[in-house]
């Protein structure tokens, strides 16, 4: 690795370790960041929106970075930091049961309301139809991020590794949503 990179990975350690809310905050919103361009990019469009793109650094670091913190901290807690087969299969079920569907109905009504300056009626409409779609979806592929969140990442590094991958999510809700604007107009 070279020398720029390594230093840079020692600092941004120090600050997880010093300022773990803060760092994951900001981690979480940089990463929104990189999902939304690549989406915007991917979906064709030629000017980035910035307004949109700074309303998902808002809700990373505002929510996604802090939630991830203070549920894995609870998680741990609740469970004793135990990584034996059975404890992490309890942690991903109550992951899945519990932050899955909260987390994607609250994306969906942010992007709707907030991203989207939609009415009520219409987000809402939206949420009945896509909602169970986006969280089946949701429900074959984060189980298994879980698992090997809860298995192998240390509590320290796992809302960052959530974060990497929910980057990808990102690009497939924001492409989700993208293609069902799409459809209606």
């Amino acid at each position: 690795m070279g020398s720029l990179a390594k230093k840079g990975l020692q600092n941004y350690l120090i600050q997880l370790q010093q300022h773990p809310l803060r760092t994951k905050a900001i981690t979480a919103a940089v990463l929104s960041a990189l999902s939304d361009i690549v989406a915007q990019k991917i979906t064709g469009i030629k000017r980035l929106q910035m307004r949109r793109l700074l309303l998902k650094v808002l809700f990373g670091f505002a929510y996604l970075g802090p939630f991830g913190h203070f549920l894995h901290l609870l998680l741990d807690k609740l469970f004793k930091g135990k990584k034996d087969t059975a404890t992490v299969a309890k942690k991903v079920v109550l992951e899945q049961v519990t932050s899955s569907p909260w987390n994607n109905l609250l994306f969906m009504i942010y992007y709707g309301l907030v991203i989207e300056s939609r009415p009520w009626i219409q987000v809402k409409s939206n949420i009945k139809r896509e909602y169970p779609k986006v969280q089946y979806t949701s429900w074959t592929f984060w189980p298994v991020v879980g698992w090997i969140n809860h298995q192998y990442v240390p509590l320290q590094f796992r809302v960052i590794f959530h974060s990497i991958v929910a980057c990808g999510w990102g690009i497939f809700l924001n492409l989700r949503a993208r293609s069902l604007a799409l459809k209606k107009a």
